[in-house]
């Protein structure tokens, strides 16, 4: 019998499953084996196979080891109709394939209740893959990459057989995915291309490694003809980079996170020569994080998209506010984690107590050097008083031994500018304004230690403070102008997701696409690949 919940996935296949059904039925109806004593042979059967899966068995015990699936009244026959047809659509969630061939095969043996009481079990461990992967992801994110630290609330089996077996087997499946409107959308585009891709994509790639406005050639019939078929042109004839070329590449780079100059530099072409399939794997991707990100996220709620070096605060569903930001540098102890949390508070001029990783790794070596290298930096000593450095041999400690904290008093040089918002958490992390603000006319920008620096952070401030005074400019400028640390508590706290998109679809327009910055979806589609989800025809 199958007891791993992956390779169950893939034993069980939807083409098989109509037979399985039809079988069942047959078996239950004719059997007369079905009048013997269900609790004996049957229960014992039912319990020995569940053994090995605590959530499942414990589902059986409490409902007196009576069939969900194998019974012969309506209530089983509608269960397996329903599950049917969910699996039916699986692949369009962009899941993995469920083979039933391995239970039609042990169908066809069904000689005794106990043999049937094991298939009923293997039933009951379809319905809880599909179920736990429809809605809460087929992957488990910190798996998949130490930056992901998302903690997803899985539903247990036993709590997902209980409900199906009290409720509308329909209806409790149809509740089961996602019901953010993103996730509608994304999957919609997921079957366009999908059936694009069964047409041949995108057609040629661009031969050339560049172009601009201006230029005439084989290249740009090819760069032409690519726009026309991703729906940015128009129909044309013509040959040269002309004013509708370049208006169309100004718009791709615009859903693409570039700049938009209209020239299809070596950045832009790289993406317009992406091929559609990699865009259907950042879509199917995408649906498995909104998966991951299946909670309540707050009629409020503050979202961070790290590939898009941007910060936005949603009300009910609407963008109220949005900003450019900077996240963490491409490099192993530097890059943004996710997961979600929430604000709690502001802190206007801020003090920076340098992390000690930061302390001993960049400023210790300086130190050595130079004891009054970071001059702007004070020590403190385990008492909380401020050390003089030139009483201090720096070439006695390592970075295991340095025994002084650093701090960077407020002021405007200050390395997290004149306000940080904070959503206390483990990670250290927390949205911050910078001194550095010529960053942020980067296309990207991840060059932080790891916090989200924030382009607009006062705006930002008054949007949060709107909710709860009057005169929310004037609250953050009072703190503001005293010069001291000041902390402003949030009335009503904020859920703050740091998330990782590299496909958005926006309620209307275009797909937007963006770089891997850090290659977390690349490692997430490995995973869905080795998990069995498969994309459709290969194409350009």
């Amino acid at each position: 019998m199958i007891t791993n919940a992956l390779s169950f996935r893939r034993a069980f296949g939807f083409s098989t499953l109509v037979a399985l059904i039809v079988v069942v039925g047959a078996s239950l109806a004719s059997s007369p084996l079905h009048a013997q004593n269900k609790v004996s042979a049957f229960a014992q059967a039912v319990a020995e196979a569940a053994a090995r899966d605590d959530e499942i068995a414990a589902f059986y015990r409490s409902n007196g080891y009576q069939p969900l699936w194998t019974g012969t009244g309506a209530q089983d026959k509608s269960r397996r109709a329903a599950l049917l047809k969910a699996l039916a659509s699986a692949k369009d969630h962009g899941l993995p394939t469920y083979d039933v061939s391995v239970l039609k095969t042990q169908l066809k043996n069904v000689k005794s209740l106990r043999a049937l009481g094991r298939i009923e079990v293997e039933m009951s461990k379809l319905f809880v893959a599909y179920a736990q992967d429809i809605n809460s992801g087929v992957l488990v994110p910190a798996r998949i990459d130490s930056g992901i630290v998302r903690s997803v609330p899985r539903k247990s089996g036993t709590s997902l057989l209980a409900g199906f077996a009290k409720s509308n087997p329909s209806g409790f499946l149809k509740a089961m995915p996602p019901k953010s409107p993103e996730y509608a959308r994304l999957m919609k585009e997921k079957l366009r291309l999908e059936a694009l891709l069964a047409k041949g994509g995108w057609g040629t790639p661009v031969s050339a490694k560049s172009l601009k406005p201006g230029q005439i050639g084989a290249a740009v019939v090819e760069l032409r003809n690519r726009l026309i078929r991703m729906g940015y042109l128009n129909r044309s004839a013509s040959q040269s980079y002309d004013a509708s070329i370049q208006t169309a590449v100004q718009l791709f780079q615009q859903d693409h996170g570039l700049t938009p100059d209209g020239v299809a530099g070596a950045g832009t072409m790289v993406e317009i020569n992406t091929p559609l399939q990699r865009r259907l794997a950042s879509v199917v991707v995408a649906m498995e994080r909104e998966r991951w990100t299946n909670i309540a996220r707050g009629e409020r709620h503050i979202w961070v998209n790290l590939t898009d070096f941007s910060a936005q605060i949603i009300d009910n569903g609407r963008v109220t506010f949005a900003t450019r930001s900077v996240v963490g540098k491409n490099q192993p102890d530097r890059r943004s984690p996710e997961f979600s949390d929430v604000m709690e508070f502001m802190v206007v001029n801020p003090t920076w107590n340098v992390p000690r990783s930061i302390a001993t790794k960049e400023y210790l070596p300086m130190l050595k050097r130079n004891p009054n290298a970071v001059s702007h930096l004070k020590l403190i000593d385990s008492r909380g008083r401020v050390v003089n450095r030139s009483a201090v041999n720096f070439n006695a400690f390592s970075a295991k031994s340095f025994p002084f904290a650093i701090k960077q008093p407020p002021s405007s040089r200050n390395a997290l500018g004149l306000v940080k918002f904070m959503f206390p958490n483990k990670h250290n992390i927390y949205l911050h304004d910078t001194p550095s603000k010529s960053l942020f006319a980067r296309e990207v920008r991840a060059f932080s230690h790891g916090c989200i620096r924030l382009s607009d952070p006062f705006d930002f401030a008054y949007a949060l403070l709107a909710k709860q005074t009057s005169d929310p400019e004037g609250t953050f400028k009072k703190a503001l102008n005293s010069r001291v640390e000041t902390p402003i508590t949030l009335q009503t706290p904020v859920p703050v997701h740091l998330v990782y998109r590299t496909a958005v679809a926006p309620a209307k327009g275009r797909m937007n696409y963006r770089r891997d910055v850090y290659g977390r979806d690349a490692k997430v589609w490995a995973g869905l690949e080795k998990a069995g989800v498969a994309l459709g025809a290969v194409g350009g």
